[in-house]
């Protein structure tokens, strides 16, 4: 508590106010800035009205010359000249018009057949680089004109005694430009009168200034000059006031023609990336910055004058803009911006003179104010450095401050308390946090809690099947106590002492506890929002005696844990030897929040990890049950990789001596080894059971037997018809038995090609083709019946008239099915992808199936068998998957891979994949070589699928080093004693087999 006798704080501050009188000296200074700054304004104003003045009259001065040069030009022969020959005999004429006036930097002709003649001086060297001019070329001629009835364009550079230098052909040109659409040439009087358009950016040269054109009296010419008006900069800097002063003229668009310092004058792009004239905003000059707007507010202003003050990076500037107006058909305006210090350089002065009046007023005020201000200052300080601490999570004892003011010391009272609050409850919250373990997770949650409260002891009840179940039981020093009943959560109105289901959560209650024996009465909430006390048979039923007789206590506090649905997850049962204050209850309160949360987060935690590996292994049964022939596969990978992956961790020397992995580690290979052959989901379960070459959904050798029994039954209708004829008989059916046995054995061969036993060989193929030149009758439409999808397929052969002849054998545009776009991955795909896809998706020609050289499949079928590491992968990286599980995907998906970069999908090599990838490897190829339970053959023992993976090792399939480890720790032989026969057990030769291969 402070000491000695304190004040409240309005009373300091009222000492304070005295000083306040000092300011009138400052008040007086600023009206006398606010006359002086009306003052500033009417001086502006004058000065804009005279620079308008003087600009208007030398931009007339700009004209006059300008438009004698037309008037020569309008009555010249070049008005009449048909080529360019008669037009170049004008050149002197029109270089004297050049060279006559500095303003002028063009003179041109347009034509009323589109024909154009235009003469531009070229007076410095960047004028000659942008036209690509000789070094020495002081003109340029721009032609179009007419030549054998052809438009023709082209570029003539002439010295300065024009004499021609070079000539350029430009064939676009006349398609380009056409001088009858310019606004020049449209707009021009037919009276011969001068037309002059507003200031704007030429195209060419990027310099602005405005155009004058006349029409020939009786013709349809235009002669035009361009004027620049870069002389007008020069005039608005003559006309400066102040060195800091910017004048610029703009139209009435706000478009910048002109101001004072070219070097802030820049271009930008209109439509098209057409150059156009900046606006007052584009001037890379504080004074203008966001004043686009204030050339329409000049307009509407009365006479077209406008005032403004503007302030504008740590300057400001007085801001005035007047309308000038050069002829009826466009206005422009002069804006006019200087800076107030230079203008009202005296005012300042006298201003800077009451300041310092006024200063030295303050000045004999300073020390005493100073002097009470630090005494009121001092604990205020203390305060906001430990706000400060608080601010940055630094809950260290600060001190509380001392100071006469009561707001400030019940302030550093308050700041205090809410310190250790905040102290104990983020203590609370990173431990819990922190706590990656269920069932770790509740004794600490408890014990923190009893730490954070100086409880002497408490029970943490979970809810579960309409009881409260006891969790965990601790005293003070987090030692356990005698175990508890569970309590039944329900209404005590139904006759059962318990706690029922919450309606708030704010329900925590403390009572204190009679000594009937040595027995407590606890408070708990059994309605909201009000609590009630057990009785002591509630007590001896809930199996609290023993705690209290252990710990001494007298009071209890009831919390329930409500999660954020209002249901009840748990309640805690908190011990005390004290009753607690509204402190404390508050405090609790809000720690049962948390509590509630946490439990609650972290039951869904471990829910939703049950679940995803059920459905991990849901996936993975249900790859295994698709199909006989993989039957266990999914479930037997993930031990042997296991396996193997122990071995690693527990290797002490060798290149794994230092491998370990995490949880995350673990779960991510086990995760990857259950789904490495999810793909297979996709893929067509006839393909995987394929066990003849012209089997499909079904065995369609029994359509080629039966067109060989048609093609029989033909040859005896044959025979019969040429008894009939007249033929010999015996002789006709003796030929006919003949042939009837040649389809017989011919039908032999082909079932025995379709049995893939044997390798093909090319006499075979070549047989099977001769076999298939024969052709039987078919005098059915074979596209009645059948899906949209086939139909197309065999529209795509054309219309066949009935009856007609078939083979016996072919490969049809209908069994040809095409891959889909999306199943075709592209060299750089983004998936990485380099497996080749055939051109076909399926390929069911009977010659192209029979046809195959060893086993049943085609390239086609092989390829979606393969293909399901792709599937894997695509399915597997749709997944939003943890952090920690992140590599799930490529572990998964790699197993195709080999070490000399020779598998699939992507063709990585070994050190492209992880280690958990190539134990997934090896793990795929032991248990594919030792399954039993595949019905086309039966699993290889011990020794030979070891063989097998030692020459795969040899020749860079799989890793050596993990195989070495694989039979050096004995893993293989865990695995067989669990998976395999004791007949596929036998003896393995394990330095033999690892001859040459690295230590582990």
């Amino acid at each position: 508590m402070h000491m000695g006798r304190t004040f409240p704080l309005h009373t300091h501050v009222l000492a304070l106010a005295l000083g306040l009188v000092l300011l009138v000296g400052g008040l007086l200074a600023v009206i006398g800035q606010h006359l002086a700054r009306d003052m500033m304004a009417s001086v502006a104003q004058d000065l804009s009205l005279r620079i308008n003045r003087e600009v208007r009259g030398n931009l007339h001065l700009l004209l006059r010359p300008a438009d004698m040069a037309l008037r020569l030009l309008q009555e010249d022969e070049l008005a009449e000249a048909g080529t360019l020959d008669e037009r170049l005999r004008r050149l002197p004429a029109m270089r004297a018009v050049l060279t006559g006036s500095t303003a002028l930097s063009s003179v041109y002709v347009g034509y009323g057949d589109g024909q154009f003649f235009f003469v531009r001086r070229l007076a410095s060297d960047a004028e000659r680089a942008r036209f690509a001019a000789p070094a020495d070329a002081a003109f340029l001629v721009q032609s179009i004109d007419r030549d054998g009835g052809v438009m023709r364009g082209r570029y003539l550079y002439f010295d300065k005694g024009l004499a021609l230098l070079a000539e350029s052909e430009r064939p676009t040109y006349p398609r380009d430009f056409d001088p009858r659409y310019r606004a020049w040439f449209r707009h021009a009087p037919q009276a011969g009168q001068l037309s002059v358009t507003p200031p704007y950016l030429f195209f060419s040269d990027r310099e602005v200034g405005v155009t004058l054109a006349r029409r020939v009296a009786g013709k349809d010419v235009v002669v035009g000059a361009d004027i620049r008006l870069h002389t007008l900069g020069e005039d608005l800097m003559r006309q400066r006031v102040t060195p800091g002063t910017r004048l610029a003229l703009v139209d009435e668009q706000g478009r910048v023609m002109a101001q004072d310092d070219t070097s802030l004058m820049v271009t930008r792009s209109g439509p098209d990336d057409a150059p156009g004239l900046p606006t007052l905003g584009d001037l890379a000059h504080p004074a203008f910055a966001g004043q686009d707007k204030l050339v329409a507010a000049a307009l509407a202003a009365p006479e077209g004058h406008l005032v403004r003050s503007y302030a504008a990076d740590g300057e400001n500037w007085l801001l005035s803009a007047a309308v000038l107006q050069l002829d009826e058909s466009a206005a422009q305006l002069i804006v006019t911006a200087i800076p107030e210090r230079e203008l009202m350089a005296l005012a300042h002065r006298q201003r800077d003179a009451a300041l310092m009046v006024t200063a030295l007023v303050l000045l004999i005020a300073v020390p005493l104010t100073w002097a009470l201000a630090r005494q009121i200052a001092r604990p205020l300080r203390v305060l906001a450095t430990e706000a400060e601490a608080i601010r940055r999570f630094n809950f260290g004892q600060v001190g509380v401050p001392r100071s006469r003011i009561r707001e400030v010391a019940v302030l550093g009272d308050t700041m205090d308390g809410m310190r250790l609050t905040i102290r104990r409850f983020l203590e609370l919250n990173t431990v819990v946090a922190g706590e990656p373990d269920f069932d770790s997770l509740l004794p600490r949650l408890l014990g923190e809690t009893l730490s954070a409260t100086r409880a002497q002891g408490g029970v943490l009840y979970l809810a579960a099947d309409g009881h409260l179940a006891p969790a965990v039981t601790l005293d003070g020093e987090g030692r356990p106590l005698p175990e508890t009943a569970p309590w039944a959560a329900t209404d005590a109105e139904a006759g059962q002492p318990g706690l029922a289901r919450a309606q708030g959560r704010s329900m925590v209650a403390a009572r204190a506890l009679g000594s009937v024996g040595p027995l407590m009465t606890a408070a708990l909430a059994a309605s909201a929002p009000r609590a009630a006390a057990l009785t002591t048979h509630d007590l001896e039923a809930l199996g609290l005696q023993a705690q209290a007789t252990a710990l001494g206590v007298s009071h209890a506090i009831a919390v329930p844990l409500l999660n954020r649905q209002d249901e009840l997850v748990g309640a805690m049962l908190l011990l005390l030897d004290a009753p607690a204050d509204d402190d404390r209850l508050a405090f609790i309160g809000a720690l049962s929040g948390l509590a509630a949360v946490t439990l609650e987060a972290r039951a869904l935690i471990a829910a939703q990890k049950a679940l995803f590996e059920a459905l991990v292994r849901m996936v993975a049964g249900a790859i295994d049950a698709k199909s006989q022939h993989t039957g266990g596969h999914c479930a037997r990978v993930p031990e042997l990789a296991r396996l193997l992956a122990q071995a690693a961790c527990d290797a002490r020397s060798g290149p794994y001596a230092g491998f370990s992995l995490d949880e995350g580690g673990w779960e991510t290979l086990r995760i990857a080894a259950w789904l490495h052959d999810c793909g297979k989901i996709t893929t067509p379960e006839y393909v995987v059971e394929k066990a003849t070459k012209l089997h499909a959904l079904y065995d369609r050798i029994h359509e080629v037997r039966m067109r060989f029994e048609v093609l029989k039954r033909e040859a005896e209708l044959r025979c019969l018809q040429d008894i009939l004829a007249g033929a010999e008989a015996a002789e006709r059916r003796r030929r006919c038995d003949a042939e009837l046995a040649v389809l017989d054995e011919e039908f032999a061969f082909v079932a025995r090609c379709n049995q893939g036993v044997e390798a093909m060989a090319e006499a075979d193929v070549a047989r099977l083709h001769r076999i298939a030149g024969r052709a039987w009758t078919r005098t059915l439409d074979d596209r009645l019946g059948v899906s949209g999808e086939e139909l197309a397929r065999k529209l795509a052969e054309g219309e066949v008239a009935l009856p007609c002849a078939e083979p016996v054998l072919a490969d049809r545009a209908e069994h040809r099915v095409p891959r889909r776009p999306e199943d075709r991955f592209e060299e750089g795909n983004p998936w990485g992808f380099r497996m080749q896809a055939p051109h076909w998706q399926l390929d069911l020609g009977e010659l192209h199936n029979l046809g195959v050289r060893y086993g049943t499949l085609t390239d086609e079928e092989r390829y979606l068998i393969n293909a399901h590491i792709i599937r894997t992968e695509i399915m597997l990286r749709q997944l939003p998957w943890p952090r920690h599980l992140v590599e799930v995907p490529e572990v998964a998906a790699s197993h195709h891979e080999k070490m000399d970069g020779s598998g699939y999908p992507k063709g990585l090599d070994g050190t492209q994949m992880s280690l958990p990838a190539r134990m997934i490897a090896v793990a795929d190829i032991f248990e594919a070589l030792t399954a039993r339970d595949r019905p086309y053959k039966a699993g290889k023992t011990l020794s030979e699928a070891l063989a097998i993976m030692a020459r795969m090792a040899r020749e860079g399939h799989v890793d050596p080093g993990l195989f070495a480890l694989f039979l050096r720790s004995g893993s293989h032989l865990v695995y067989a004693r669990r998976f395999m026969t004791e007949a596929q057990i036998d003896a393995v030769d394990i330095d033999a087999l690892l001859a040459g291969f690295p230590a582990t």
